[in-house]
């Protein structure tokens, strides 16, 4: 078991398969962004080694990130070898959705159990414009094929921006009358990259819910109160869903936090809003034991930081979101 110093017992591993994407998104990285060669990123056998090395020292729930994972090579089969990992119980994955609508299916087969989708609004052209690239027509195909693979349950992630999207929350909101769906509207964070737009532009959570409860009436509780994952839940009354909201700036679950993120050139990350790493991909590759790797993962969990420094002006600036897998 990987407990830290206050405490915590550490247990859920996100892992970042490539920081390669196939959009911009607006608050996530530049247009012309440069993304590192496949030479320095996690190789297949290097991701499968660490987290059978992470899954004996008790992690056993896995997420898969990006950048956008389904773009890496042979991503059925990687996501076989992790389902297939003794120890790990839980494998899901945060996707933009655009290759789900040929993906989904294979990547249940291969055992993969649950997806959080991105999708910041309804409107194919705001959608367009917060993407750059992007297809809105694509990701709805992935969400209603992800549904039809088994996916479930369903959870869509709006990540709300002043100015571009934060109109469109009632759309949202409004796909849970009809659907078994989560829909989570999550604050912008700051990070390296789009920082000003992130601190400027963030809608808090608070805001959001107002704006849903302005459309609906007053929300009631879901989950008996309890945070799932990140979300505080709530319902529409009536409604088939729920609506989640994640306040990581403003109202931050720190106390709470069980996580550790693997960035995909193999750095081990314990707060996802601090910029102090742990490289593992360098000792790897230059011979270090299973027993060097699993002292470095266990002294990293132990100096895991209670929370993140926003309230006092730190920003993590050392990545970009896309580097880090959120």
């Amino acid at each position: 078991m990987a407990l830290d110093r206050f405490g915590r017992r550490i247990h859920y591993l996100r892992i970042s398969l490539t920081d390669h994407c196939n959009l911009r998104c607006l608050y996530c990285m530049p247009e012309e962004m440069t993304f590192r060669p496949n030479a320095e990123l996690l190789q297949d056998d290097e991701i499968l080694l660490l987290t059978r090395l992470f899954a004996g020292l008790g992690f056993d729930k896995i997420r898969l990130t990006g950048g956008e994972p389904t773009v890496r090579a042979q991503i059925v089969e990687l996501v076989g070898g992790i389902t297939h990992t003794p120890g790990v119980h839980s494998v899901s994955m945060t996707t933009n959705g655009v290759l789900l609508a040929r993906l989904a299916g294979p990547l249940a087969e291969a055992g993969l159990q649950r997806v959080n989708i991105s999708i910041d609004t309804l409107n194919p052209a705001k959608f367009r414009r917060l993407t750059r690239w992007g297809d809105m027509e694509d990701v709805w195909e992935g969400i209603l094929a992800a549904e039809q693979a088994g996916l479930t349950p369903i959870k869509l992630n709006a990540v709300v921006v002043k100015g571009y999207n934060e109109e469109d929350v009632v759309d949202l909101a409004r796909l849970t009358l009809e659907h078994p769906w989560q829909v989570r509207f999550i604050e912008m964070m700051p990070f390296a990259g789009a920082t000003e737009m992130q601190i400027t532009q963030m809608v808090t959570a608070a805001q959001i819910q107002a704006q849903v409860e302005a459309a609906f009436g007053a929300l009631e509780a879901a989950n008996g109160g309890k945070l799932d994952g990140e979300a505080r839940l709530f319902h529409i009354p009536g409604a088939q869903g729920d609506i989640g909201f994640i306040s990581s700036v403003s109202a931050p679950f720190c106390a709470t936090c069980t996580r550790a993120r693997l960035t995909a050139d193999g750095v081990l990350r314990m707060c996802l809003l601090r910029e102090h790493e742990i490289n593992l991909l360098k000792p790897l590759r230059a011979g270090a034991t299973l027993d060097d790797l699993r002292n470095l993962i266990l002294e990293a969990v132990w100096n895991k930081p209670w929370g993140h420094g926003l309230a006092e002006g730190e920003i993590a600036l050392n990545r970009a979101m896309s580097e880090i897998g959120g």
